[in-house]
């Protein structure tokens, strides 16, 4: 299945910028059965556009802006096929404990083995732990221990659009008992990795389908988990509509946690207070980019186009001015 996804993200001062230093994390990533065909990156005000790939091998495009600035406009925009996943098998033997043990002494995993920035243990998770049976995983395989870990994070939490925030640690989501889907993310991947299974953080995409009701933030990015099992390797799991990953999740960059994968990441010099505009779509598409017509359709989405050509404009007058 094709999708063109486009990622909008604005940052609004309070008043003018001298300089932006940014790091981007957009470009779906190409293994496994997913494929990244298409991917454009535009910047406004205008800058030049360096490329490198982190140690997770992520794809990553950083950028300065010298000039004084009120905004900051990023789009992307990508095209992507995904064939169907590789069937998860309903049973594994509880013997795979000692394969898994095995996996991981072998191999260097202690990166998303230990504990990170946003995925810690904490007087709440272990509560939690005990509450959803986490704390006695050898009484079922690592698969079955995996899928009810998913089922048990998502019961005991509802989504709530920003209930949290981007940088809240996961004992604001235990005690309330709510969260986004970065929030079910972090507390799954702690519990899985307190019982020495590796575990890591997917940022991505999902197609919602049309789906109404559906429990994911429409027009935002997503994030679920990936665990390390034997014979199949990593395996996504989402806690947040607790179904394991499938052809309509589009994996963009992975990492511990979240601090490792942010979409936008950077600084700027100058004192002025900042906001910040994220909108998404992801539509199916056959084999080729919609053309913005399709997207200024969207009420929402032409105040953002339009926004951001007369900024175009007036940095172009300015340029000229000068």
């Amino acid at each position: 299945m094709f999708y063109a996804i486009r990622h909008f993200t604005r940052y609004r001062y309070s008043r003018a910028v001298w300089q932006s230093m940014m790091e981007v994390r957009m470009h779906p990533r190409s293994e496994g059965n997913q494929r990244c065909f298409v991917f454009q990156l535009s910047v406004n005000p205008r800058a030049r556009i360096f490329g490198y790939t982190d140690s997770y091998g992520n794809l990553v495009h950083h950028f300065d802006l010298p000039s004084r600035h009120e905004q900051l406009t990023i789009i992307s925009d990508s095209l992507v096929n995904i064939d169907a996943q590789p069937s998860i098998p309903e049973f594994m033997e509880q013997e795979k404990w000692i394969e898994l043990e095995e996996l991981v002494e072998k191999n260097d995993y202690w990166d998303v083995l230990m504990p990170s920035h946003f995925a810690r243990s904490s007087p709440e998770l272990e509560d939690l732990a005990r509450e959803i049976g986490a704390s006695e995983r050898k009484r079922r395989s690592p698969l079955a221990f995996l899928n009810d870990i998913v089922a048990g994070v998502h019961s005991s939490f509802s989504y709530v659009k920003k209930s949290t925030s981007v940088n809240s640690p996961i004992e604001h989501a235990l005690r309330s008992r709510q969260g986004v889907c970065q929030d079910f993310a972090h507390i799954m991947i702690a519990l899985v990795r307190n019982a020495r299974i590796p575990c890591r953080y997917v940022s991505g995409y999902l197609y919602q389908g049309g789906e109404t009701g559906h429990p994911a933030a429409d027009g935002a990015t997503h994030a679920w988990v990936e665990a390390l099992l034997p014979d199949l390797g990593w395996v996504g799991f989402d806690p947040t509509i607790n179904r394991p990953v499938a052809e309509k999740h589009i994996r963009t960059a992975v990492g511990r946690d979240y601090a490792d994968v942010p979409p936008t990441m950077g600084v700027m010099k100058g004192k002025a207070d900042t906001q910040l505009q994220v909108r998404v779509r992801v539509t199916p598409s056959q084999a080729v980019l919609p053309p913005d017509e399709e997207f200024a359709a969207d009420e929402e989405w032409s105040q953002f186009l339009e926004e951001d050509q007369q900024s175009q404009l007036v940095e172009a007058e300015q340029q000229q001015q000068q």
